[in-house]
Formats: C-alpha cells, structure tokens, sequence
C-alpha cells in the first residue's frame, strides 16, 4: 500500500518531572553522593513514534542525499540517504524538525506524536537566493577584527557566563563573522558553517546551526535564533557521573523542569511558586490554583495555557548562583531563583517540554542568565 504523505514545501519559518526534586541539588553534587532516587519519574523514552520522509529540491524534484535531519535541542537526527529518503523514531514529545542541505534554506517544521506513522513527509528545500545574500554582505560593513572587539561579547550572550560556560569551547571561531551597523547601531553575527561547541561541564558536544545574531546598543536588546544538536560525550566513569550530576543540577528550576512539571500538575511537589499581574498593574499575586479550568486545560495534543502578560516564576528548591547574584549586584543571602515569561498568546506544552509557540515567549531573571552552556535537550530525562 502506498503510504499517505504530507507537503512541507513552504521555507521555514521546549514527562513527568522527578517528583521532590526539591531537595538541594547543589548539596548533593557537593557531597558527592553517586545515587539520586527519584519517586515517580515519567518521562519515558519507552514510548517513540516515528517519522519517514524524503527530501526533494523544491524547483527540479531531484532528491537530496546527505541532507541533514534532525529534532532541534535533542541528541536525535539523520542524514537523507537513497532518493532522499530519512527515518527517525522520536520519544513522546513535541519537536521542530530541522531539515538543512548546503546551498538551501533551511526549513523547520513542527512534528507532534500525532504524526501518523504511515504518513511520509514530503520536504521541498528551496535554493538560498545567492544575491539576496551578497547584498546582505556587501551593504553591511564586516569587522575586520571581530574576535577582538565583539568575541567575549558574542560568547557570553550565546553560550553563557555561568560557571559551566567556563568550560565550554567554541571549536570553529572562524566560522563566526561580525558586522556593525553604524547608523542603526547595531552588531550582527553570522556563522558560515555549523558552530561546534565543546560543553566539558555536561559532557556534550553541541552542532550549533546560527541563523542570526543581533544586538541593538541603543535599547541593549540582544536576540539570536538558531538549532542544536546535542551528542552525548564519551568519558570516564568518573566523568560519567559528573556529568550526570552537572546535568541534574543544571536542568533543577530550568524552564524545562518548570514546564514539564505545569504539564504534569506537579509544580508545588518540584518548588514552583506562579506569580502574575492583573492587567494594567504591577503588582504580582499568587496564581493560588495554575490547574484552574480558566488558565489549564489539557486534550489528547497537550495542555493548553491560556495566560497573556507577565509570569514570574520562583524556585525555592535550589538557591540562586552565587555569580548570577554578583553580576546582578543582588544580596548574596537570596534564596530563590526568580525568572519571568513575559507571553503573548499562551502556548501550548507537550509532554516532553516542549512548547509553542516559543516565539511568543520572552524568558526574564534567571532564565535569561542561563544560556546554552545551561541547557539539557529535551529527550534528557532526570530519572534516569
């Protein structure tokens, strides 16, 4: 029987939480305790759907061999093989499918265990528009020493300045280009080629692809976007479980850790206190009931969140960074993690983490300090 397909030619265009995770991380990893239990962890890479597809170029309908599949912020991808042809089986989740081939827009699509398996998906890659892209270059003026002014600059709005993005390397400096804008005063990056990031604190290597770097100095806003991939280091077994700690500790009060648990109704077990304004004010209450019919509701796609504005976000389970408190030259007895998500439209969380839409979705405090040099993928699972 031939199997049913889906068109993706248009270009393109975040599980159950271990339960009392409240318990202090960081004094674990300090005493060097080697077991962690964890009552009631979910999240299971058990349960996998899977995804077929094919790559075609969009204008001619020759397949793409060698073009590059993979489920961004995961350890999960593929490269196309005869007639274009790729297969992935993904744990239980929401994803974005990222889909590249050298001299083709990249295209980006969102995949939900309710892909049928016997779909095939149909990816038409569209050619990069050459000129369109010199003139980008030609018109903008390129920093003949970019690593010298804008390096420490790029580096610590993408990977981090937390301890752990101490012992991160970017592998492939060269591939990185910087352009200043004068009269909009503004700094653009650029990646020639896959960024690849050497993360000795979590023990992964990371295949960065950057699609843009943007910082604007006269509101001092800075933006990027772009796809990870992440593979799992290869170590001693000391290095092993260092890492596994590392990770724990880093995913502990994470945006990921925090939507996993509203999505499993466990946000007071994991330490998780809501807080949200009224419209027109300031001042923050407390979301007594997040599970209310009004803000939560949940179907066989996920759970809906329906809040707009302003969501502060504690976690009393783990105390903040002593670095992230200095930097921000708050008191040093604070006792809390607090982050904000500043959201437009709602979104909706799947049970893996992630959600959509992410780009409705501002992340403030805490959250914004702990950048890539932070991050765990989404098929991570604590129980483990």
């Amino acid at each position: 029987m031939k199997p049913s397909t889906t068109d993706h030619s248009s270009s393109r265009g975040s599980t159950r939480p271990i339960k009392r995770l409240k318990l202090r991380v960081k004094q674990l990893i300090l005493l060097f305790i080697p077991v962690f239990f964890f009552a009631g962890a979910g999240f299971s890479q058990e349960k996998t759907f899977p995804i077929n597809g094919q790559v075609r170029d969009s204008a001619t309908g020759a397949p793409l061999n060698n073009a590059s599949v993979f489920a961004q912020n995961t350890t999960i991808g593929a490269i196309s093989k005869d007639s274009g042809y790729f297969h992935l089986r993904l744990p239980n989740g929401g994803y974005d499918l990222i889909i590249s081939f050298t001299g083709y827009e990249t295209q980006s699509i969102r995949i939900g265990k309710d892909h049928r398996p016997d779909d095939t998906l149909r990816v038409r890659l569209k050619p990069q528009d050459k000129a369109l892209e010199q003139a980008v270059v030609t018109g903008s003026l390129e920093v003949g020493d970019g690593w010298s002014k804008y390096g420490q600059f790029f580096l610590d709005n993408f990977i981090g300045t937390t301890p752990n993005a101490a012992q991160c390397v970017l592998e492939n400096k060269d591939a990185v280009h910087f352009y200043f804008y004068k009269k909009r005063n503004k700094l653009r990056i650029k990646a020639t080629d896959m960024l690849h990031i050497t993360n000795n604190a979590l023990g992964y290597k990371i295949t960065y692809q950057l699609d843009s770097f943007v910082y604007y100095y006269n509101d001092n806003i800075s933006s990027y976007t772009g796809y990870p991939l992440f593979e799992e280091m290869q170590g001693t077994p000391d290095q092993q479980q260092t890492w596994k700690q590392n990770r724990l500790y880093a995913y502990a009060g994470s945006r990921l850790h925090f939507v996993r648990s509203w999505y499993d109704s466990t946000l007071d077990d994991e330490g998780f206190v809501l807080e949200t304004a009224d419209s027109g004010s300031s001042k923050m209450h407390k979301i007594r009931n997040p599970y209310d019919s009004s803000i939560y509701s949940r179907d066989s796609s996920g759970v809906d969140i329906n809040i707009q504005g302003r969501l502060r976000v504690s976690y009393t389970a783990q105390n903040p960074d002593k670095k992230y408190l200095i930097q921000n030259k708050f008191p040093l007895n604070t006792a809390v993690e607090i982050s904000a998500m500043d959201i437009q439209n709602g979104f909706v969380i799947e049970e893996n983490g992630y959600f959509y839409d992410q780009s409705d979705v501002t992340n403030i405090g805490y959250w914004s300090w702990k950048k890539l040099a932070e991050v765990v993928p989404y098929d991570y699972n604590p129980g483990q």
